[in-house]
């Protein structure tokens, strides 16, 4: 349940900064109250990439503190992928 919580909010945090073609995945490790995240995702490149992360684990460990009642002393970021946002147009022809 909390892996859920953790994954829909970097979805969330992500939504208005990336296309998002593939949805974040968490694994979350619990003892006691406290809960360890890892999130891997994708992101868009070229893109404000720290900005992002430190995005999501605010409100990834916001999400399940609240819902959860857990402390949540670290949220690891994965990045698996950068999507091209814009590709470089392609150049035909000679080059000289």
């Amino acid at each position: 349940m909390v892996a859920k919580i953790a994954a829909r909010a970097a979805r969330e945090a992500l939504t208005e900064h990336s296309s998002l073609q593939t949805p974040p995945h968490a694994t979350v490790t619990v003892h006691h109250d406290i809960a360890r995240v890892r999130i891997t995702l994708e992101l868009d490149y070229p893109s404000d990439i720290g900005g992002q992360c430190a995005a999501v684990r605010r409100a990834v460990a916001h999400r399940i503190e609240e819902l959860a009642g857990m402390a949540v002393p670290e949220v690891d970021i994965e990045v698996e992928r950068l999507h091209e946002v814009h590709p470089l147009p392609t150049v035909r022809g000679r080059l000289r």
